[in-house]
């Protein structure tokens, strides 16, 4: 499979160049140059699958041409270690449960996923960076700077809550490869902070002084810089990674799966609807994907914080992106979501198409609580901010004859603070988020200028 940019300005790679390049030269993102639709006899088989035999058979059309069957099933069967329930929350309303994975939070698919999918490339099997032998991947984490930098691959990832957490613990001990973690200062929650500054050995977590947004920034600039690619490998594990982004196809076709065990509200021919809290739009575009490989989900519904570009994008056609600014939801606080690009790359650029197939919504912070104490309080089911947004835009907007599921992002002890003054009760912490917060922080602080960050990675 080759891999093409959005910007259309550099030669098509393959998925290896893709995944270890991260971002294309011409500053676009990598999109596949075909989308493989799967069988019907896949879509009959589906409901008596294992969530690990569902990923896995959409691991192989997008990725079976480039990873050997064995060490695709390895990668797939590791990454899908956990429950990922459809849980019903009221009629025709459920909630696809991504919070049970090792950070809690439905990044964690991506972000394993890439981790084996990188270290796969990196260690032993990758032309470009060479063969690496049995000593370097035993190389200690500690070694010399100098060192690190000749003999590792560096993952630069931005981060607005739960990504850098993902990221860290998918990647945490991987051998040649070494993670910088860009983080807004004050915006995000504790415990999402501690996941990510408390893990030390190849974790380094940079503390800036800005937004989101900037630090999505700096990234991307650290990719497009010669004298930082010359110095140091680089990489990103944002969702503009391919091999971020499309493994979470995976739960979208687990979701219909399950929905299709419970004959009883289901049949092939009702009519589905996805309704995904959106931030960068990596979480959406993937089951824009699925969509495109058959997989029967009627439309979507893209819901927004206060950060309503898409939103406002879909009533008039015009793109205008802006600084982020801060919600309760604050993984969904960005100013200009890089996956736009491939949303627009999917519908050839068209407006109408787009939205023949994807609705929106935008909630304030008032909006959004108020939504967490009335499900919570109606329906005993307790929402994170996210998740809120996803279930009040579904509500609101199902139709007749619909069946509906929303994205359930993280959980809500991850934003204990917030959640318990909005319902009025505390919320248990569960005890991996509890271990995570015995942890000390290790941050370094970073302005947003990009001269900054790169005069410290060039000390790397």
């Amino acid at each position: 499979m080759k891999y093409y940019s959005t910007n259309h300005q550099t030669p098509d790679v393959d998925l290896q160049e893709a995944v270890i390049k991260g971002l294309a030269a011409d500053k676009g993102l990598f999109m596949p140059e075909r989308i493989n639709i799967l069988p019907a006899s896949f879509y009959e088989n589906m409901p008596q699958m294992t969530l690990q035999e569902v990923s896995l058979a959409v691991a192989q059309a997008f990725f079976g041409e480039d990873i050997p069957s064995d060490k695709l099933k390895q990668i797939v069967f590791d990454t899908m270690s956990f429950d990922i329930p459809l849980v019903k929350v009221s009629d025709n309303i459920y909630s696809l449960e991504l919070f049970h994975g090792p950070t809690l939070a439905f990044k964690d698919v991506g972000a394993r996923f890439m981790a084996r999918t990188l270290g796969y490339f990196v260690n032993g099997q990758s032309p470009l960076f060479g063969a690496a032998s049995a000593k370097d991947a035993c190389i200690d984490l500690a070694e010399s700077r100098q060192n690190r930098t000749q003999s590792t691959v560096n993952v630069l990832v931005a981060t607005s809550g739960d990504t850098g957490s993902a990221v860290a613990n998918g990647f945490l001990g991987v051998p040649g490869i070494h993670v910088y973690v860009l983080y807004p200062k004050g915006k995000v929650s504790l415990i999402q902070e501690k996941q990510f500054t408390t893990l030390g050995q190849n974790i380094t977590a940079l503390e800036v002084d800005g937004t989101f947004d900037d630090c999505q920034r700096l990234v991307k600039s650290a990719f497009m810089d010669a004298d930082l690619n010359a110095h140091m490998k680089l990489t990103s594990a944002n969702s503009i990674n391919v091999a971020r982004f499309l493994p979470q196809a995976f739960y979208y076709f687990w979701a219909v799966a399950q929905l299709n065990r419970q004959s009883s509200i289901f049949n092939p021919q009702r009519n589905i609807v996805c309704c995904v809290p959106s931030g960068n739009f990596g979480n959406i575009t993937a089951g824009l994907f699925g969509k495109r490989m058959g997989l029967p989900i009627s439309r979507f519904i893209a819901a927004n914080n206060r950060n309503d570009i898409f939103y406002n994008y879909l009533l008039s056609g015009q793109y205008n992106p802006r600084p982020s600014v801060a919600t309760l939801a604050n993984a969904m606080d960005v100013g200009e979501p890089s996956n736009f690009a491939r949303v627009l790359a999917l519908y050839d650029n068209s407006h109408e198409a787009i939205c023949a197939d994807i609705s929106g919504a935008t909630y304030n912070d008032e909006q959004i609580a108020d939504e967490i104490r009335r499900v919570y309080e109606t329906n005993g089911y307790l929402l994170d901010p996210h998740g809120a947004c996803g279930h009040r835009a579904l509500r609101e907007g199902l139709r007749p004859g619909e069946v509906g599921f929303f994205i359930e992002t993280a959980h809500p002890a991850k934003f204990k603070d917030t959640v318990e003054a909005i319902i009025g009760e505390p919320v248990a912490i569960p005890q991996r988020l509890q271990d995570f917060m015995k942890g000390t922080k290790q941050s370094i602080n970073m302005t947003n200028k990009f001269a900054d960050f790169k005069t410290y990675l060039l000390a790397e």
